[in-house]
């Protein structure tokens, strides 16, 4: 069995509050070795550091751009302070999940743009990587890292061709989910062919973006099918669709994502001593 990273999962999302614990075990009966824990905003990042000890996983602090609706400006002080406070904790391998959202209506753009620039600074100032919330937003995102280099991951990629490039070229790895499995996500799966090995990481975003196993149409749901419930365990299911995507076994996709992930989130290197690269 391949051993799995899944470089984006909310583990401390209300979803799992009834069975969190089995979750995790599930994705580890199914090779998934570790976990990235992005956090969302300063109401939990407590959640995700104490989830990450717990289960030997990994986590990101930052301030979704979804959450800067409600967030304060003093909430930019709190990541910095949580970020000084972890310099030494070496399950911190990022600032994240920060980003621009251009897709849901009504958001205020210069506020979201605020808080990515300013959480720019800070990975730059801790010298951590970033993982990015990418939605329709990929040329803005690229504008501020132009100004404000860094690296990282380009979380749930769903840009153009020259888009991927750029991201690529800056030192970013793409992430690929649970979009990549429907049949109709062309570009998507377009890009999972084509991309060189070590430009992109594997990630589930549970419980978020569920594979096309677990969607229930509108009507579905109607008829009383529930919905089903992305989780980390997905991730060997979802990488061996890529694998056979790009025409290789699953231990050759498993072996270079981590190399990616690792390169992409440098502490990862020293929480993986049972993974060989």
């Amino acid at each position: 069995m391949p051993p799995w990273i899944d470089t984006h999962c909310h583990l401390d999302a209300g979803e799992f509050d009834a069975d969190r614990d089995e979750v995790r075990e599930r994705a580890r009966a199914a090779g998934v070795v570790h976990c990235v824990l992005p956090a969302v905003e300063a109401g939990n990042f407590a959640a995700v550091r104490e989830l990450a000890h717990q289960h030997g996983d990994s986590y990101a602090l930052g301030i979704h751009p979804l959450a800067t609706q409600r967030a304060r400006d003093e909430d930019l002080d709190l990541l910095d302070q949580a970020l000084q406070a972890a310099q030494a904790d070496e399950r911190l391998v990022a600032v994240g999940e920060i980003g621009l959202d251009l897709f849901v209506p009504g958001l205020d753009i210069a506020r979201q743009e605020h808080f990515y620039r300013a959480q720019l600074v800070l990975a730059r100032k801790y010298g951590l990587p970033v993982i990015l919330h990418v939605r329709r937003s990929a040329d803005q995102l690229l504008k501020h890292l132009r100004k404000l280099p860094v690296r990282g991951i380009a979380h749930a990629f769903n840009g153009s061709d020259q888009q991927a490039q750029e991201f690529v070229d800056m030192g970013f790895k793409l992430g690929f989910g649970g979009t990549l499995t429907y049949e109709r996500s062309l570009q998507i799966r377009r890009l999972a062919q084509s991309l060189p090995d070590t430009a992109f990481v594997l990630e589930t975003d549970s419980p978020d973006i569920p594979p096309h196993w677990l969607y229930r149409t509108a009507q579905e749901r109607a008829n009383g099918q529930p919905q089903g419930r992305n989780e980390p365990g997905d991730l060997p299911r979802i990488g061996a669709v890529m694998a056979q995507l790009r025409g290789v076994s699953p231990d050759v996709l498993a072996r270079a994502t981590r190399r990616n992930a690792v390169d992409a989130l440098p502490r990862l290197a020293a929480l993986l001593p049972h993974a060989p690269l």
